[in-house]
């Protein structure tokens, strides 16, 4: 087999693991009470950290650049909005809004060479522009579906995904236990959860940005880069120490403005060890696809398909999203996501 061959090979089965593990990463958290998520976004980025230093170990350390961390910043910073995402609108209907965003933001970095990227070229661009623009009608698609979730009011005693409620709280708060998301209306709700998954979505799909940054200028001889690796998961350990400390900035600013009294949640230290750690495989799987594939074609495709694993443990686990009429739109919009992902592929042959 060929180099590009097998380039392509290891390409689609690293997306295809990344894919199923992006997919269901949030699923070991979906019975227990979060909080605020604040307590919990730092949780999983220290496992996030340990599993990037087990690999950084087994590449025998690579040179590490520190303007690599800015990535990991970039996407802490969208990551503190995932529990307030789930509680609002739920995992599915989250996942694939983030998502698409994600894809479209990475999508465009890369092809056009924004943030001082080198555009990134394919064999057949009408495919790639094609799968891109599919993307965003399967996101127009994606508001349309309504989610299921409890409407957590001070009056309601709501039952799991994100939404149970503990009842120690101080006297003073008139709705001891809930976060400032279980007291918005349905309506307020979602316009949050929407916006917020649209936010992160753009912020996530900057992550890489550094990276690409890195490599590109590493060809130049003019630059501070020269002579960097251009293998993406030499950068992992640096990606994932800038995740691990910008989430830890962001965790004692919490617990500064909470009055060193943080909601914290110690039943979902365990899962949430588990969740980062199934997402920092995931993303190390992210890494080898973007060396193989390039940025401007994995883009579409890892972002687009853990939507659909996210969906399918929405509709047939946890029951998130139901009706004939979602259940419509969701097929739809699946069928416009496997289009454009294939355009994607299929540009690059």
């Amino acid at each position: 087999m060929s180099n590009n061959g097998t380039d392509l090979t290891i390409g689609f089965l690293s997306s295809s693991v990344a894919i199923l593990l992006f997919g269901s990463n949030y699923v070991p958290l979906k019975t227990y009470d979060t909080g605020d998520g604040m307590f919990l976004q730092w949780v999983v980025c220290a496992a996030i950290w340990l599993v990037a230093l087990v690999a950084n170990l087994i590449l025998h350390c690579p040179k590490f650049w520190p303007f690599a961390m800015v990535g990991g910043c970039i996407w802490a910073t969208g990551n503190i909005a995932v529990v307030p995402i789930v509680k609002t609108i739920g995992l599915g209907l989250g996942l694939l809004i983030w998502g698409s965003f994600n894809a479209l933001t990475g999508w465009a970095s890369s092809r056009f060479g924004w943030f001082g990227m080198d555009a990134e070229e394919v064999a057949r661009p009408l495919l790639n522009y094609v799968g891109a623009g599919l993307s965003v009608v399967s996101t127009f698609i994606f508001l349309f579906i309504k989610s299921e979730i409890p409407n957590n009011t001070c009056s309601v005693d709501t039952t799991p995904l994100l939404t149970e409620h503990v009842t120690n709280e101080t006297q003073e708060d008139p709705c001891p236990g809930f976060s400032w998301v279980d007291k918005l209306s349905t309506v307020q709700s979602r316009r949050v959860g929407c916006g917020l998954a649209v936010i992160s979505g753009i912020l996530y799909g900057s992550a890489f940005v550094p990276v690409i940054y890195i490599k590109d200028h590493s060809k130049r001889n003019d630059s501070i880069y020269t002579g960097a690796s251009q293998y993406d998961l030499d950068y992992v350990f640096a990606h994932a120490s800038g995740i691990f400390l910008t989430s830890t900035v962001y965790f004692l600013a919490y617990c500064i403005t909470m009055k060193n009294k943080p909601k914290l949640h110690p039943e979902t230290v365990l899962p949430g060890f588990l969740s980062g750690g199934l997402w920092a495989i995931a993303t190390c799987c992210w890494f080898i696809t973007n060396h193989s594939l390039s940025a401007v074609v994995s883009f579409p495709i890892m972002t687009a398909g853990p939507g659909l694993v996210a969906a399918m443990w929405g509709v047939f686990i946890f029951k998130e999203i139901q009706g004939l009429q979602n259940y419509l739109l969701m097929i739809l919009a699946f069928c416009i996501i496997l289009t454009g992902a294939l355009c994607t592929a299929f540009s690059k042959l």
